[in-house]
């Protein structure tokens, strides 16, 4: 599977290692906002002992339509900010190429423009791709529905200088439909993550955690989704899609 990767911070470049390492993707380019690094191999960038011939471009100097055409890819993998859609999602969409956005946050304007342009290709988005919580959320869903009574919280815990509550404990609060104060936020040395959902029954307590180990999760989310989409048809799709056919007749 060819792929073009936007956004080349320090998720970006974990996610670029996940990639150049797995035996059925090829990473074609990496596509950055600024001239950094620019035509610079990516993987002597990220010290890795590989025969990848993907190089660094920018957004600066690059024709995108020039671009897509002269090395094509299947899927394009956004890691890039909330505005960069714009910059790719037209051209993308009308080479019918494949879009998986794991953009933190969109606005209205933003999630209506991927869906606008998912009525000509395959176009998916989640918040945090990270495979883990997305099926620490699908889990927890199925719990609620089986016992809407139970007491529910929610406990995220970062890193010390971490601002405001995790945007993932946001997400995991409204897909359980929980308020705000059902979040509870611990912020200690340096901790990289951790989800916890907590039901409270009355003789029992169930706990669901995920903890993040290293950014390459969001590789193993990328490629996990990469791989169920490709017989999808065009659409706008999230985990709960891709995870509902897999679980399909074991239930």
């Amino acid at each position: 599977m060819k792929v073009g990767l936007i956004g080349f911070g320090n998720t970006g470049k974990a996610v670029a290692s996940v990639l150049i390492k797995k035996e059925n993707f090829d990473l074609m380019w990496v596509l950055r906002k600024t001239p950094k690094q620019e035509k610079r191999n990516v993987s002597e960038i990220l010290e890795l002992e590989s025969d990848n011939e993907s190089y660094v471009y920018s957004l600066e100097n690059t024709n995108i339509e020039k671009l897509f055409d002269d090395m094509p890819v299947d899927v394009i993998i956004d890691f890039s900010s909330e505005h960069g859609i714009y910059s790719y999602g037209e051209a993308a969409a009308d080479r019918n190429i494949r879009i998986i956005s794991a953009i933190s946050h969109y606005d209205k304007k933003e999630i209506d423009f991927l869906k606008e342009l998912s009525n000509k290709t395959t176009v998916f988005w989640s918040p945090n791709i990270t495979l883990g919580i997305n099926y620490l959320i699908f889990a927890a869903k199925a719990l609620k529905n089986i016992a809407p009574f139970v007491d529910i919280e929610i406990v995220e815990e970062h890193f010390r200088q971490k601002h405001g509550v995790s945007g993932t404990a946001i997400k995991m609060a409204e897909a359980l439909k929980l308020k705000p104060s059902q979040i509870n936020s611990v912020r200690a040395g340096g901790i990289v993550g951790r989800h916890q959902v907590i039901f409270g029954f009355e003789y029992q307590t169930i706990r669901l955690t995920h903890e993040s180990i290293s950014r390459e999760a969001f590789g193993n989310g990328v490629t996990f989704v990469a791989e169920n989409l490709m017989d999808k048809p065009p659409g706008y799709y999230q985990y709960e899609d891709v995870f509902k056919p897999l679980l399909k007749g074991t239930i």
